[in-house]
């Protein structure tokens, strides 16, 4: 007989709620360094491309890393797959010169405290 241990036994206790996911931030690195052919090849292609992300709403902020590894997203999109496909497809994706730490985001979930009874006048 097997056991099952439940969910909320493994998992630690949230102090606060659930907050669906509204924007990714996802922290771009090479893979390798690109060569200055690959350079003179890829990015007059990646720049336009990223560029209509921009302009089609999924891409809201960009950033470069101070360390050179990559560019870094503000991204208007609510699931990692979602975000994961987009960046998948341009030409740094697919030449598999660049990769993404994709990191969900969320109102902040403490300010649901400053609703609650009790918060209104401060705490007690």
């Amino acid at each position: 007989m097997s056991q099952e241990t439940a969910p909320d036994a493994i998992a630690p206790k949230r102090p606060f709620p659930v907050l669906p996911t509204n924007k990714i931030l996802a922290l771009g690195r090479f893979t390798a360094p690109p060569t200055p052919e690959q350079v003179k090849a890829i990015f007059p292609h990646e720049v336009p491309d990223t560029l209509q992300l921009y302009l089609d709403g999924k891409i809201e902020q960009m950033w470069a890393r101070q360390d050179q590894k990559g560019p870094v997203f503000l991204m208007n999109v609510t699931s990692v797959a979602e975000a994961h496909t987009i960046l998948e497809k341009l030409p740094l994706g697919q030449a598999k010169l660049m990769e993404f730490e994709l990191v969900e985001l969320t109102p902040l979930t403490p300010l649901h405290m400053l609703l609650t009874e009790g918060w209104a006048n401060g705490p007690k």
